[in-house]
């Protein structure tokens, strides 16, 4: 292969030239040359340079694609060849979404520790979106029905989210018969989650309105629920197991949230990745395919 590819293959897996650079032992002058050349040859502007890092435009994007599929293909048959089996080993770091962390991830890590002692990971939880090539993240659990291009994804489970609220609130303030009753109820939703896009069958309602409590918190949202201060759009993986013991009860049992949504295990897209990422995302997969939330639509 083109050793300019490897270059800009290189250069898009660290995140900058100047990384690149130090990892391949090149000037971060000789890398921008380099890659300049590879651009003039091919008649197309692979990335946007900036100051912290590189940016593929779409036409890089699809380069960088393809190339990763010919260095997996080519890894690949070098195992094949010589009987190799990548074990999983090293540092492996895991951002995962606050609640979705806590409640399945965590409880499992030991268990995946035990099969891969070689592993030394570190677990973090945010909400946020983190750039995962700046914060030097292998792999990210994310609940979306959009991967970026700079990211492969791997679909781990479905996210069903349903309408509930508590026994007590239900006592209290009645239960809503028809969706057009939930704009008169005391609807619970962290920041940014209203308007509820809500679908039965082949009808879809857009919900709207403030949540009778303001917070940032999905967690929060759970617990205002249980606690009876009103009716929330939550997922299966999150209040599975309080409507199953009779702390909420679903409401309209026919609407819910579309099925667009799903948890995802995503990383750059980069030839090389380290086998525990792997080895993580078959984990989790095989972990979460006989949960009880995990049921699609």
């Amino acid at each position: 292969m083109d050793p300019d590819y490897l270059l800009f293959a290189r250069a898009v897996e660290a995140g900058s030239l100047s990384a690149a650079g130090r990892i391949l032992n090149i000037s971060p002058a000789m890398m921008s040359k380099r890659l300049s050349r590879l651009e003039a040859r091919l008649g197309v502007r692979l990335v946007h340079r900036t100051t912290r890092r590189l940016a593929l435009t779409e036409e890089g994007a699809t380069l960088h694609r393809d190339l990763v599929a010919i260095l997996d293909a080519i890894r690949q048959a070098e195992d094949r060849v010589t009987n190799r089996h990548r074990t999983a080993s090293g540092p492996l770091r895991i951002s995962a979404p606050t609640s979705f962390g806590r409640l399945h991830v965590a409880p499992h890590v030991g268990r995946f520790l035990e099969q891969h002692p070689r592993v030394d990971l570190q677990l973090n939880l945010s909400d946020a979106y983190e750039d995962l090539l700046a914060e030097r993240i292998d792999m990210a659990i994310r609940i979306t029905s959009d991967i970026p291009a700079h990211l492969e994804g791997h679909y781990l489970a479905a996210n069903r989210r349903i309408l509930c609220a508590s026994p007590a609130y239900l006592t209290a303030h009645g239960t809503p018969e028809r969706i057009a009753d939930l704009p008169r109820h005391r609807l619970l939703a962290a920041d940014g989650q209203l308007p509820w896009r809500l679908v039965s069958g082949r009808a879809l309602k857009l919900v709207d309105g403030q949540s009778h409590v303001r917070t940032n918190s999905s967690e929060i949202v759970r617990e205002l629920a249980v606690a009876g201060v009103g009716i929330a759009l939550r997922s299966l993986w999150d209040v599975g197991e309080l409507i199953a013991e009779g702390s909420l009860v679903r409401v309209l049992d026919t609407w819910e949230g579309p099925a667009d949504l799903a948890v995802h295990a995503v990383h750059p897209r980069a030839a090389g990745r380290p086998a525990a990422v792997d080895a993580f995302i078959a984990y989790l997969r095989d972990t979460f395919r006989d949960a009880s939330w995990n049921w699609s639509n």
